[in-house]
């Protein structure tokens, strides 16, 4: 079938995508920026439009001549617009859906609960799946509560506060009952949808075989972490606010992706009803197999999508501090360049494996600081960490930056996203000079947001001598050792070489 998928970047998106592709439809991929899905292994075998859901002719022309619409496009509940901006974007797809003949909208939505008023990020979500089984075009609305997979915002969130406290505190929701479901039930789910009769217009609630309170999701993992019983203790007295806090410092979960996630865990999200499992039989994955599935592909590597690849509410129009003067202001920089010992492909395992695990290669309790600060007034941090140790990709969070630009073998160009009164930049970039040096530069940019932002720039400058310098070298030596261990041999083919998990020395 000639299908779209909206939100190809997002966690959900960029593997049903893949889902399709692999399954043989003709699949289009709408995004805002195609460069971040330029390192898609399946991109090739798509197609790319750029677009944005809040314009209408944008998506006209994203929909024309597909038969199937899949609506992965959420805002997170960040301002007090976003309910506003995804019914806008809701009913533009409705309209161009009917006028470019469009034959089914398939939507992946949250469980709608039944007691007591909704949250607005479930009020929104609910809104937005009525809209769309209101329109002309017939719609499937699957609606789930916790998804359970590698790389998902509810499993990061599980596995964090699991792992790091034996013992916790606790607000009342965690007994509150939900029914998780696997990603890869999701997946079959959403795929299934283009099976059920072409006028099937109806919301499904979708759901694994537990049903399960939080708590006994807490100890189920811990068990299939191999980890000892946790000590819960229930209090009434911590709040919303106090709880997305406190997810934000001991997860990898910012504030602004917390909250709603903790205001859905307030409601009992238990399906209603299972007539999409009737109609798309299957086994379903239960909860323990779904923990240890997804444990592994961590432990492995190999997680295809997180959370984080969903573009962040910091990033509307995707600015960057070196777009050209017009864009605003003056431009401040950084800019130190050196001579490695050692050959361009070492050199550049270095530069694509940097911060996760590894750090940042220079003063490493700055940076800590600097994370921990942002993300006490709602930033994203540095626990975000990277998918992969070795590899990036255009798009993917890395720490508090995004890739913004990959020229692998050359340059590395990360847009920074934690919250600051302006748009900053970091740039490596590797030139061999030899077979065995190459020159390494390294370019930090920063571009003002008012008084504010010029304020901020010289008050840090102080630590860049310190914090960038250091970096550098010690990017360069990292390199240089390398080059030493791995002989004369893989030193000209570029063959991979381990890098150790810190290698952080002093300045």
């Amino acid at each position: 079938m000639r299908i779209l998928v909206t939100g190809a970047t997002g966690y959900i998106g960029g593997r049903l995508a893949q889902r399709l592709v692999d399954s043989g439809h003709e699949v289009r991929c709408m995004t805002r920026a195609r460069r971040r899905l330029s390192d898609q292994p399946w991109a090739s075998r798509a197609e790319v439009v750029e677009a944005d859901a809040r314009d209408l002719d944008d998506l006209r022309r994203a929909c024309q001549g597909t038969e199937v619409v899949y609506y992965l496009v959420h805002s997170l509940p960040t301002g007090t617009d976003f309910a506003e901006t995804d019914a806008r974007c809701a009913r533009n797809l409705v309209r161009a859906a009917a006028e470019t003949d469009v034959s089914r909208l398939v939507y992946l939505g949250g469980m709608v609960p039944r007691d007591g008023p909704l949250s607005p990020h479930l009020a929104s979500r609910a809104e937005v799946g009525q809209i769309l089984l209101a329109a002309e075009t017939p719609a499937v609305v699957c609606q789930a509560a916790v998804i359970i997979g590698s790389g998902s915002a509810s499993f990061e969130m599980l596995r964090y506060l699991t792992e790091r406290l034996p013992a916790m505190v606790t607000p009342r929701w965690v007994e509150t009952r939900l029914q998780p479901i696997a990603v890869r039930d999701v997946l079959r789910y959403l795929e299934g949808a283009l099976t059920l009769d072409p006028s099937t217009n109806r919301a499904f609630d979708i759901a694994g075989p537990d049903i399960l309170t939080y708590e006994e999701m807490m100890q189920r993992f811990a068990a299939a972490a191999g980890l000892r019983r946790r000590v819960i203790v229930k209090v009434p007295l911590l709040s919303l606010g106090l709880s997305a806090q406190w997810v934000n410092l001991v997860t990898p979960i910012p504030r602004a992706l917390a909250s709603p996630l903790i205001e859905s865990l307030r409601h009992e999200m238990v399906a209603s009803e299972s007539a999409l499992a009737t109609l798309l039989p299957g086994p379903l994955t239960d909860f323990d197999t779904a923990v240890r599935l997804a444990l592994r592909r961590v432990a492995e590597q190999r997680v295809d999508t997180r959370w984080s690849t969903a573009a962040w509410p910091a990033e509307p129009a995707e600015t960057s501090a070196l777009d050209p003067d017009w864009a605003g202001g003056p431009l401040y920089e950084d800019l130190r360049s050196t001579v490695v010992d050692a050959p361009a492909a070492l050199v550049w395992r270095v530069v694509e494996g940097i911060g996760g695990e590894r750090g940042w290669y220079s003063f490493p309790l700055a940076w800590a600081v600097r994370g921990f600060l942002d993300r006490l007034v709602g930033g994203v941090g540095l626990r975000r960490g990277r998918r992969d140790p070795d590899s990036l990709g255009v798009g993917e969070s890395l720490d508090f930056w995004r890739v913004e630009a990959l020229e692998r073998g050359r340059l590395l160009r990360l847009r920074a996203e934690m919250r600051l009164p302006g748009e900053a930049s970091l740039t490596f970039s590797v030139a061999e000079q030899s077979p065995t040096t190459t020159r390494l530069t390294q370019h930090a940019a920063f571009r003002p947001r008012g008084l504010l932002g010029h304020a901020y720039w010289w008050s840090v400058k102080p630590f860049h001598g310190v914090v960038f310098k250091g970096m550098l070298a010690n990017m360069a030596g990292a390199a240089e050792r390398a080059a030493r261990q791995a002989g004369p041999g893989p030193r000209s083919t570029g063959a991979r070489t381990k890098f150790p998990h810190s290698v952080q020395e002093p300045s």
